[in-house]
């Protein structure tokens, strides 16, 4: 098992005024050598966005773009006609495939919306875009890891790529363990809320750990654990 350890501290920052992100791997004006991303997975944008500001529409293409609302609610529109709402529970896929031009906005005056955007490269080239959003409850993720973005799972949205996003809410000392589909693949641990080991690496809220050349990952929580999981391939095509 090797592992690589992301703390939150090394995080790139920017902060806009209306935006305040943090970057895991290198984005924008952001660049470190070691963090240009990891396998398939490209970008992990931890973003705060003030009431009534947001990303004016803007274009994509052949890369799988998932948004994750942490608080907050996140209003979606874009070129195919599509006008949604994505609220905290809820997981949103856009496959920018051939092209695609999006907004997200905060939907409200009054309040900060906090969500992750995480990009992975896609699998095949050039698909016709899509969009898919379904709302998780945070119950199905009690002391149980829940897949949230498969590309094999109808309960899940699925990604143009052999790749698995999971969430899991654990109680203080509960151990549990991810089962990784393909042993070629690697796995990245984001630590959403709480403290864990992982890969006997101590993790706090926000650190995150890159895990290859393993069947099988175990993660132990101190204290309640929010945590999100990655399965990502390690070579790109």
């Amino acid at each position: 098992m090797n592992t690589i350890l992301y703390k939150a501290s090394e995080r790139g920052h920017a902060n806009h005024g209306w935006l305040n992100s943090y970057h895991s791997f290198s984005f924008a004006n952001f660049y470190d050598a070691d963090k240009i991303h990891f396998g398939a997975l490209k970008v992990l944008n931890d973003d705060t966005v003030k009431g009534g500001f947001g990303f004016s529409k803007h274009p994509h293409d052949n890369m799988e773009i998932v948004s994750i609302p942490l608080s907050g609610d996140l209003e979606h529109r874009d070129s195919t006609g599509r006008h949604a709402i994505i609220r905290q529970g809820d997981v949103q896929i856009m496959s920018a495939g051939s092209g695609i031009a999006h907004s997200e906005m905060n939907a409200n005056k009054d309040q900060e919306v906090k969500f992750l955007q995480i990009w992975v490269f896609p699998k095949k080239q050039d698909i016709t875009p899509r969009y898919e959003q379904k709302t998780f409850a945070p119950a199905d993720r009690h002391n149980v890891i829940k897949t949230v973005v498969a590309p094999d799972d109808e309960t899940a949205v699925w990604i143009n790529q052999d790749a698995w996003f999971s969430l899991a809410n654990y109680d203080n000392g509960f151990t549990g363990t991810y089962q990784l589909h393909n042993e070629n693949n690697g796995l990245y641990a984001f630590v959403l809320e709480g403290e864990a080991t992982i890969a006997s690496e101590q993790l706090g809220k926000r650190d995150a750990v890159g895990i290859t050349g393993t069947k099988d990952v175990s993660i132990t929580a101190k204290g309640n654990l929010e945590i999100l999981l990655i399965e990502v391939p390690m070579q790109l095509n």
